[in-house]
């Protein structure tokens, strides 16, 4: 059988990069909160105790006071001295704020004049999307194991279970897979890495023994795990001075790990500190929820869907889809189905995904342990939509179609509202196609209960 390796790495959110990062979205998070119609560009990097914000803001919403912004935030993560790599109340601030470009506000969205079907990209780019099967959060496991040792080693500092461990560190899975006519199926985890930041009094074996016990057994499932699974944990030795003391951070610069973890593409765009007009940010959110939604409508087990846009201009210059042959339909059918369902428009996007909605921590909380397969209301983009299929065969009614063929099916009960004035609670069934490893998950059943004309109420899966 032939197999293969793949690796996938995080940080935590006292990385110096991350703290940039979630420097740059609660800097986001306060403009929309105050204007959602706020343009912003926001950069941050660090350096020892110096913290520098910068960028372009237009914000008709008031005053935005951004240093406290960079304390509170810094504070929040962890960074209270300097042995922990950065003293937030005492630390340096530096703000180089200008207002968006004339130029670019004339020909993105005529200094606020366009309507929402009208507002053109805000830069050149592609973007790309990517689901696959293998997951229950249809991500890939390399990317959702390595995301989530990071935030399982925060979670053990801060509840005190491991009070020695610093903010700074970072995590790496490999993971063995097998290609099964283009879907990926893992097999086992091959190797784990933690790298993480500690107080001096901490003595390696300690280390190696309580990550083991806290971090690494609560988040991988037995199964991926056997005797030969290998485990590095501070490969290098001591790692104390950690934070802006140890490294310097800058926005923008773990856009891997913000989003599949080296799977599928990327096309080269930040998300941090970008409002909705930035399609770097926007264009890759939409792109994320069509393809997990053709995986979940089990179109594909595996798809990545690319756009692309010139600034100024609203409709994407191109749109692109790959099954990498594990479609059950072509990628020519389900490029359709994608431009259907999904208005790629900037303006659209930030309606659909309610992208001008900030505050409450709402984007600061993107900017650590991945911008995607997050079970969060907020993450409005990981919401599946309902596919309709190419296979349109009509229901007794004539008023819907089916959405997937009858040719292997497993059956799930849910309890339903009638889409119509009679709101009595009815029970229906529901047949879907399965496809084996694919999670049949909740999303699948929103699309057959949409199709039906059925809103969902709740879930009996066998």
């Amino acid at each position: 059988m032939d197999t293969f390796l793949f690796t996938s790495e995080s940080v935590n959110e006292g990385h110096p990069d991350k703290l940039c990062d979630q420097i740059s979205d609660a800097v986001l998070d306060a403009c929309l909160e105050r204007d959602p119609e706020s343009k912003v560009a926001c950069e941050a990097c660090c350096k020892g105790d110096l913290v520098m914000v910068f960028g372009e803001i237009s914000c008709k919403g008031g005053s935005v006071n951004y240093e406290r912004i960079v304390r509170e935030t810094c504070r929040e993560i962890g960074f209270v001295s300097a042995a922990m790599g950065l003293d937030s109340d005492n630390c340096k601030v530096l703000v180089n704020i200008e207002p968006q470009s004339p130029e670019i506000a004339h020909g993105v969205h005529g200094h606020f004049s366009k309507k929402p079907e009208e507002i053109g990209a805000g830069d050149q780019g592609h973007m790309f999307g990517y689901a696959t099967d293998e997951t229950e959060e249809l991500m890939p496991l390399t990317h959702v194991l390595a995301t989530k040792l990071s935030a399982r080693l925060t979670q053990v500092r801060k509840n005190g279970t491991c009070a020695w461990l610093g903010p700074d560190g970072k995590t790496q899975v490999t993971v063995e897979y097998r290609n099964e006519n283009g879907a990926m199926i893992p097999l086992r985890v091959h190797t784990v890495v933690i790298s993480t930041q500690h107080e001096e009094s901490v003595q390696l074996d300690q280390l190696a023994a309580e990550l083991m016990q806290e971090v690494v057994m609560p988040v991988i499932p037995q199964k991926y795990l056997d005797d030969n699974t290998i485990f590095h944990f501070n490969p290098a030795g001591r790692f104390v001075v950690g934070g802006p003391r140890g490294d310097a951070g800058l926005t923008g610069r773990k856009i891997i790990i913000d989003t599949y973890g080296g799977w599928g593409a990327h096309g080269g765009g930040a998300f941090s500190g970008k409002d909705p007009s930035k399609v770097d940010r926007s264009g890759a959110y939409i792109v994320r929820q069509a393809a997990k939604s053709v995986v979940a409508a089990g179109l594909a087990r595996r798809c990545i869907v690319q756009v692309s846009y010139a600034i100024g201009v609203p409709e994407p210059l191109s749109v692109f889809v790959d099954s990498y042959g594990t479609g059950t339909v072509t990628d020519a059918e389900i490029l359709q189905i994608v431009k259907e369902a999904f208005d790629f428009r900037p303006g659209m996007i930030a309606i659909s995904l309610d992208l001008k909605r900030g505050g409450n921590k709402r984007f600061q909380k993107t900017a650590a342990y991945g911008h995607f397969g997050r079970n969060d209301p907020d993450f409005t983009w990981e919401i599946v939509k309902p596919l309709k299929s190419p296979q349109k065969m009509s229901t007794t009614n004539g008023s819907k179609q089916q959405l997937f063929s009858t040719t292997k099916t497993k059956t799930t009960s849910m309890q339903i509202h009638p889409g119509s004035s009679n709101s009595k609670i009815v029970h229906r069934r529901f047949s879907a196609q399965a496809f084996p490893h694919t999670p049949f998950s909740t999303g699948v059943l929103e699309s057959l209960a949409w199709k039906a004309g059925w809103s969902l109420v709740a879930v009996s899966l066998p």
